[in-house]
């Protein structure tokens, strides 16, 4: 369930627990969001990419920064409304994980 707002961002120690479930993810931003570089073969399939993060993100009314070019895509998460980390954020972080394939 999306973060509304009215609660506490995760503190450092708490996001890099909620981390460990997220292969792949960093803490940045001094735990305030996380991020992954992710490869691809080509720029149609970093673009292929990039669209499923942002139909997902629409079902779920959870947005990440994007960016990207040939053969690679950045995603960022973290909650805008709270400026840091919930456990959304991570839980986001894993469904991107499965969109980008083995």
């Amino acid at each position: 369930m999306p973060c509304r707002g009215g609660v506490s961002p995760l503190t450092e120690a708490q996001a890099v627990d909620w981390l460990a479930q997220t292969p792949d993810w960093v803490l940045v931003e001094e735990g305030h969001r996380i991020e992954r570089k992710f490869g691809f073969k080509d720029f149609k399939q970093a673009y292929e990419f990039v669209a499923g993060v942002s139909h997902l993100a629409d079902a779920e009314g959870h947005h990440p920064d994007i960016c990207f070019g040939w053969g690679w895509a950045t995603v960022s998460w973290r909650t805008k409304k709270i400026k840091g980390l919930h456990e959304n954020d991570f839980i986001m972080a894993a469904k991107t994980n499965g969109l980008a394939g083995p």
